[in-house]
């Protein structure tokens, strides 16, 4: 299959590429490589992937020297014309889009980094595919959809009209766009709303990484809701393994929208205890209170997810930390 990856530079991104590249699958990543976060580690996800950048390489076919199946581009998904050439240039079978503004708390400060990346990208992305007549796409929702709520698991069934952040707001959006683009146009389109994803090579600014960085190096952890909140951490391996599946089997439903997710929420101080484990250091704890756009609990309901692909997540909480830091203080020079 010939299949574009946007974010490709991206956490769950560059998983995905490794594992589509491993399967003999054509794959052409993009990326704008924003500063976001750290551009060196996008860098290096890259550089494991056998793509090294060294200069301006806008728009520019970059080509790995480990495997001559993937090719890169340096592309931000707002240029609708710089994509159209890349459309053109490329049959694609399948479209894996997990390119977007990611981070609940920046959606407070920085608004319409939002409203550019996750719905005008989008919205490129969903006319190109019409114009081009591509038959599928997955695409990168959130479990921030669900907002505001009082129920204990999330089901796709549930409303999820009451987003409590910009960053779900756009999630959302895009749902409603897939649908619309579905109904009309005859497009099969699958929505992944991700749980608490996390694992080797992860972003800096989640929790795991946060913690691990503030624990090893004796700060204290901001522990918001005095700790009283669960998530529902979700290893890498398992959030690519759903996508792939679903990217190769046939619904029955032109619109589908599932959970990928752990379905066992964990508490957020049995979560900092693991990585305490681990690093072999006692973390210093600063209870606060409860951040604007942030909620209690996530617990993510995949009994669709399990009709659709026979899904079940295969690592543990204890298992996907250690190989988290097992990472984290190699990649930082950290083991003694």
């Amino acid at each position: 299959m010939k299949i574009l990856v946007t974010g490709a530079a991206g956490f769950i991104g560059y998983h995905l590429v490794y594992n589509l590249l491993n399967a003999g699958h054509q794959i052409i990543g993009v990326d704008n490589l924003n500063d976001y976060y750290s551009v060196q580690l996008k860098l290096d996800r890259l550089k494991e992937c056998g793509v090294i950048l060294n200069e301006d390489i806008s728009n520019k076919p970059n080509m790995s020297l480990i495997w001559e199946n993937y090719i890169f581009y340096k592309i931000d998904i707002e240029n609708f014309d710089d994509l159209e050439i890349l459309f053109k240039e490329y049959s694609f079978d399948i479209i894996i889009h997990l390119a977007a503004q990611a981070g609940v708390r920046y959606s407070i400060e920085n608004p319409r980094a939002y409203v550019n990346s996750n719905i005008i990208g989008f919205f490129n992305i969903l006319e190109l595919i019409k114009k081009f007549k591509i038959n599928k796409i997955l695409y990168a929702s959130s479990s921030s959809v669900y907002g505001l709520t009082d129920n204990l698991i999330f089901s796709t069934s549930d409303k999820t009209d009451t987003p409590a952040s910009l960053y779900a707001a756009t999630k959302k959006s895009n749902e409603l766009m897939a649908h619309v683009y579905s109904n009309l146009y005859d497009i099969e389109t699958v929505g992944l709303r991700f749980f608490t994803v996390y694992g080797p090579w992860g972003r800096p600014d989640m929790a795991p990484f946060l913690f691990s960085n503030a624990i090893s190096s004796g700060k204290a952890i901001k522990v918001f809701n005095e700790g009283k909140m669960q998530r529902d951490f979700t290893y890498v391996d398992d959030i690519v393994k759903g996508i792939v599946k679903l990217a190769f089997v046939v619904n029955k439903s032109k619109y589908n929208i599932f959970n990928l997710g752990n379905s066992k929420p964990i508490q957020l101080l049995d979560f900092i205890n693991c990585l305490e484990e681990e690093l072999n250091f006692k973390a210093k704890l600063e209870m606060c209170e409860m951040q604007p756009g942030d909620v209690i609990s996530t617990w993510a309901d995949v009994k669709e997810l399990q009709e659709s692909i026979d899904y079940t997540p295969e690592t543990n909480i204890k298992n996907g930390v250690k190989l988290f830091v097992d990472w984290y203080k190699n990649y930082y020079n950290l083991i003694s």
